[in-house]
């Protein structure tokens, strides 16, 4: 009898590991996905940007929506696929980084800490030791040395600002 109960013993605690490398596993590939995700939200963004209407001024999205039926144009354009989920919170709602009334970038707005904290590809080097999920903004500036003016958000601020205060431009759920 006491070999048994030893034995489940060691069974539930060889369990609760696989539960916790199980768990580990699953938010790296959430991670993962973020990146990939936001990085879909950030080119579809410069590519609204720089596909501005012939004799027409380029310009930030007023709206996720726009990126996925630009009609700018006489043929409607597609610069998302798909309205994508955040992947940490499962929800399709984004934190929006925005200059002015137009969106520069997207965030998760999970307030939970990163599992990963170093090894970034060139282009997610500013999320090396991020507090948060909020801290990886994936936005677009142009390069040309173009300074997005940071002005209050048009929607309220989050219920929990961000931990770490935005340079520019300002932050805003959506």
């Amino acid at each position: 009898m006491l070999a048994l109960l030893v034995a489940l013993a060691l069974l539930a605690v060889g369990l609760m590991h696989t539960v916790d490398v199980w768990s580990m596993s699953r938010q790296r590939e959430r991670e993962t996905e973020l990146l990939f995700v936001g990085d879909q939200y950030r080119q579809a963004i410069q590519r609204y940007y720089t596909s501005a209407p012939r004799g027409g001024q380029r310009g930030y999205p007023p709206n996720l929506e726009v990126l996925l039926d630009d009609d700018r144009f006489p043929t409607p354009v597609h610069h998302l696929r798909r309205a994508y989920p955040d992947p940490i919170t499962g929800k399709a709602e984004w934190g929006l980084l925005k200059a002015g009334d137009r969106i520069v970038g997207v965030y998760s707005l999970s307030e939970a800490a990163p599992l990963k904290k170093a090894n970034f590809s060139p282009a997610h080097q500013a999320f090396k030791d991020a507090a948060s999920y909020q801290d990886w903004v994936f936005a677009y500036v142009p390069r040309r040395g173009v300074v997005v003016p940071a002005t209050p958000a048009s929607a309220a601020p989050p219920a929990t600002p961000p931990r770490k205060p935005p340079t520019s431009p300002r932050r805003s759920p959506s």
